[in-house]
């Protein structure tokens, strides 16, 4: 009776444990699934305006439908990087993820004056070297250091109705992604 007592105790403990496992890995392996359906989208340094969420079709990254979204990945190893232009009055918000899924820096139009989104992207090196002034940036560049050299930048907007998509999007898609020349 105890050894049988024993069993149930020690089973119950060691699916306790694996439960426990597996419930901390998945938002490690769910960042991991997002960066790989991003990086299929085509290669580093470029935005890309992402296909309008249809009702009934699958969407993987369970994107909101009333949204237009641009995504970009920059790699920091080939220098500082950047995303420049200018976005309608609407609402919109940005957000810089490391590969791990982290969002390192979130900013919207709220937190803003201007239409003009003007990020610089720097590792802890460049950000040195940008302190040392030994780096040329322009002035009002809103400066985000990331500890990940591989970085992938969501940029958001709310068309205020559903007609103005199509100019929101070509918006998106005039912003520009990539490195800045060093």
């Amino acid at each position: 009776m105890i050894r049988t007592g024993l069993w149930i105790f020690a089973g119950l403990v060691l699916g306790g444990i694996i439960h426990i496992v597996v419930i901390l890995m998945l938002p490690a392996l769910s960042a991991t699934a997002a960066w790989d359906r991003v990086t299929a989208l085509g290669p580093a340094d470029g935005t890309r305006v992402l296909p309008a969420v249809v009702a009934g079709e699958p969407n993987p990254l369970r994107l909101d439908p009333e949204l237009a979204y641009a995504v970009c990945r920059v790699d920091l190893r080939k220098g500082p990087g950047t995303v420049v232009g200018n976005l309608p009055q609407a609402f919109w918000s940005v957000a810089v993820y490391g590969r791990n899924g982290t969002v390192i820096y979130s900013t919207t139009n709220r937190d803003s004056t201007s239409t003009l989104l003007d990020i610089g992207l720097f590792n802890a090196a460049q950000t040195r070297l940008l302190a040392e002034q030994k780096l040329d940036v322009a002035e009002g560049l809103l400066i985000v250091e990331a500890q990940d050299d591989d970085l992938m930048v969501v940029i958001r907007l709310a068309p205020p109705h559903p007609a103005m998509r199509a100019r929101y999007e070509a918006a998106l898609a005039n912003l520009r992604c990539g490195t800045i020349a060093t």
